[in-house]
């Protein structure tokens, strides 16, 4: 019998990694348009993206909570697509999931995307690069640490969410049941061994990578502070 707690990992790696792809896709247009737009619905957006930062997740988890009802339009309209509700499911957690972490992808890379001269974009454009040509071998080799700063966040903020995977996935083994539930869990039934053994193992995952961060930021000299989130 596979031990659920390695059935957790494997849900939570799972979620992080198709949080972190998703990310990839819809926070790297939204970043790029965050830092280089001057257009006025920038300045509502740009708060908008950072409101999970300060938001309690048990908010933002209640109101998802009703978004995925099969009441509501949205639920209505997946449950006619796929035949299923969104909550309670790994589908609801990964939607979840991909708004709670938006900030944490998008503000990296949105710093340093501000970073490019518009002089060599313009440059490009005047040689005949087109605007994706430039983005491509222009700005993502400029912009590669920024990539991966923001993909470590959002990868590493995922593993650790619990209370908007609580309140719009649950608790379901095998299903739902991520590393910070299951964590719960075994201090609720005074297991405290297994409890150390996993937060232990988050603790160290966790250091490390924000080691990495923090390595690949001094590395940069001149690089903005407004790396870190929230600052």
């Amino acid at each position: 019998m596979i031990d659920p707690d390695l059935v957790s990992l494997t849900i939570t790696l799972k979620l992080a990694g198709v949080t972190t792809f998703i990310l990839f896709l819809v926070g790297t247009p939204l970043a790029w348009w965050l830092a280089r737009t001057r257009h006025t619905a920038g300045f509502l957006i740009e708060p908008l993206v950072a409101l999970p930062i300060v938001l309690p997740p048990t908010v933002l988890g209640f109101y998802l909570l009703i978004l995925f009802s099969p009441s509501s339009g949205f639920g209505k309209l997946w449950t006619s697509i796929t035949g299923s509700t969104l909550a309670f499911t790994f589908e609801g957690l990964v939607i979840g999931s991909v708004i709670y972490s938006l900030p944490f992808y998008v503000q990296p890379l949105q710093v340093a995307f501000e970073g490019v001269k518009q002089d060599l974009l313009d440059a490009a454009a005047t040689l005949g690069a087109g605007p994706l040509d430039r983005f491509i071998n222009i700005v993502a080799p400029l912009c590669r640490r920024g990539f991966v700063v923001a993909g470590t966040l959002a990868f590493a903020h995922t593993v650790g969410e619990f209370g908007i995977v609580l309140m719009i996935g649950g608790n379901i083994p095998g299903e739902t049941r991520v590393l910070s539930i299951a964590l719960f869990n075994h201090v609720e039934t005074l297991q405290y061994g297994r409890a150390h053994l996993m937060a232990a193992g988050l603790l160290v995952f966790s250091f490390v990578l924000l080691l990495a961060v923090y390595t690949l930021n001094r590395q940069r000299p001149g690089q903005s502070k407004r790396l870190s989130i929230g600052s």
